[in-house]
């Protein structure tokens, strides 16, 4: 495609977690990154990424971050539970909506909004983008989010909000060959990577010879896909470790990897 993709790499605000969650070899305690029995000395701040891809077809935003309400009422805004181990913090004008309307984009001119996971700091301003054309995210992972019992899903982010199954097929794209064509014309696809969640997917951008996946939490920093090291929360280990060596093969051949939570991550606006 000879026309420039734009993809607006946005930090809304950090999350407060146990060191544990994103590489879990930093505790022999298999249940540290949930943040119990373990002091305030233990947590670390951790950026929180969402990315706006403005396509010469669409808009299509990756996760929402944080909901405004945590700066006011952050138990509120999560669950108890969730709070207990992932501390919000988002600055004025950090927010995901604040962040795309800077750059003239309302909610209602989203043409995609695709949710990588629906851990809380990824879906908790699943409500400041409502009026969006279209919110999806795996079929999986809608079914584990609505009718599981992880404690780390918690269905009232997305009340009143209809997200709709991603229809995958198989392209033999990604760790288990099933990915999306958003706009039809193979400039991004959304890949299912699972492992960190039972329905996580990560986001392929492709133009003019280069590539950038968004990751999600598919590997929290460069040493999660590099050394194959585990998060804290997994879904499913061999997955992960599947999911982690594509995102390291994809690396390998120069493509740019933005997990959600890399502190390497800067903000900025990579054009395709």
């Amino acid at each position: 495609m000879k026309d420039v993709i734009n993809i607006h790499v946005m930090k809304c605000g950090e999350v407060g977690v146990d060191p544990a969650v994103p590489l879990r070899k930093v505790s022999k305690n298999p249940f540290a990154y949930t943040g119990l029995l373990r002091s305030k000395k233990h947590r670390i701040w951790i950026p929180v990424f969402t990315y706006l891809i403005v396509h010469p077809k669409g808009n299509v935003l990756i996760d929402t971050g944080w909901s405004d309400q945590v700066r006011t009422h952050p138990i509120k805004a999560e669950s108890f539970a969730l709070w207990f181990a992932s501390k919000p913090s988002l600055p004025e004008g950090s927010a995901v909506n604040e962040q795309i309307e800077s750059v003239g984009i309302a909610p209602k001119d989203l043409d995609y909004v695709f949710l990588t996971h629906m851990d809380v700091d990824h879906v908790n301003g699943i409500q400041l983008v409502k009026d969006a054309k279209a919110i999806m995210a795996s079929k999986e992972e809608i079914q584990e989010a609505n009718y599981g019992h992880d404690v780390r899903y918690s269905k009232r982010q997305w009340e009143g909000i209809n997200i709709g199954a991603i229809p995958f097929v198989k392209t033999g794209l990604g760790p288990i060959g099933e990915s999306f064509d958003v706009f039809g014309d193979g400039t991004i696809q959304v890949i299912r990577t699972p492992g960190h969640a039972s329905g996580a997917i990560t986001v392929l951008i492709r133009n003019h010879d280069q590539s950038v996946l968004i990751a999600g939490d598919t590997g929290y920093c460069k040493e999660s896909w590099r050394e194959l090291e585990l998060p804290g929360p997994v879904h499913d280990k061999e997955l992960m470790i599947n999911s982690l060596k594509w995102v390291r093969d994809l690396e390998k051949e120069g493509c740019i990897i933005l997990a959600s939570h890399d502190p390497e991550v800067k903000e900025d606006i990579i054009k395709l």
